[in-house]
């Protein structure tokens, strides 16, 4: 499929999405975020991939925000609308079942900021800047910046970023938890190629079971997650690769998984 505002590239076992509007520092605007979900369906339904990276063309910004042209002439319908569709875009990442690694590469501002955080995991450039700055355009953020933030760094924390629209850099957000590893700017894609490879030599059907026992638990409460928990590792023992990962585990040996 021919995209205008991304690139989706295609390694082996791995999928790499570039956010590709560099004169507007890779902005989201309604066509982008379109393209996004077309990717993402393709990407959900390519059996021969594991993983996906999310990252920005250029060397400045990964997502410098959603895009303020597009949104300043909205009405207040329109604005509902573009916020309900930028939200189920991201969470249509938070949801699939193959890992999604965000490799910010430098401003993850807005909904740039809320695209990493919808991922599964986060890496970032040491050049990298974070923050919802929406306050003072006169908005809040509109793409599950007010519900991810909180859960990723604690509510007090949250509210002091998004009511001062505050940036802070990479290492600010590797203290507070929102990044998982900070990389020169030159390593970073090498490093999340190397993650995702990681990560897919792993039974791919118990990852996707792990990301769904994580999401859905986290907004339960305990015991409720726990069954979700004993339900999915119910089903990892339906599987073939359960059986062929304890095997090889018992001849010593590296296990050959099926994703079956």
């Amino acid at each position: 499929m021919a995209y205008e505002n991304i690139i989706l590239e295609k390694e082996d076992n791995l999928a790499i999405l570039f956010i590709n509007r560099p004169a507007a520092l890779n902005a989201l605007n309604k066509a982008t975020l379109v393209e996004i979900r077309q990717a993402i369906e393709d990407v959900q339904s390519d059996a021969n991939i594991s993983a996906l990276i999310i990252t920005g063309t250029g060397s400045k910004a990964f997502i410098a925000g959603a895009d303020i042209a597009y949104m300043q002439p909205l009405s207040a319908p329109q604005g509902r609308e573009f916020s309900d569709y930028g939200e189920k875009t991201l969470r249509m990442i938070e949801i699939m079942e193959k890992p999604v690694i965000a490799a910010i590469n430098g401003f993850a501002l807005g909904g740039g900021c809320e695209l990493a955080m919808a991922c599964d995991i986060r890496l970032a450039a040491e050049n990298a800047l974070f923050g919802q700055p929406e306050v003072g355009l006169g908005v809040i953020p509109g793409f599950g910046g007010t519900q991810r933030l909180p859960r990723l760094i604690g509510e007090g924390r949250a509210k002091e970023l998004i009511y001062t629209g505050d940036t802070i850099n990479a290492a600010e957000a590797y203290r507070l938890g929102l990044v998982n590893h900070i990389y020169p700017a030159q390593e970073l894609m090498e490093q999340a190629k190397k993650l995702a490879q990681k990560i897919s030599s792993k039974a791919p059907l118990a990852v996707g079971y792990a990301k769904y026992a994580i999401g859905r638990g986290i907004q339960v409460d305990l015991d409720t997650s726990m069954g979700i928990e004993s339900d999915m590792f119910g089903m990892c023992s339906s599987t073939m690769d359960q059986k062929e990962g304890m095997k090889a585990f018992l001849e010593k040996r590296k296990p050959v998984f099926q994703a079956k």
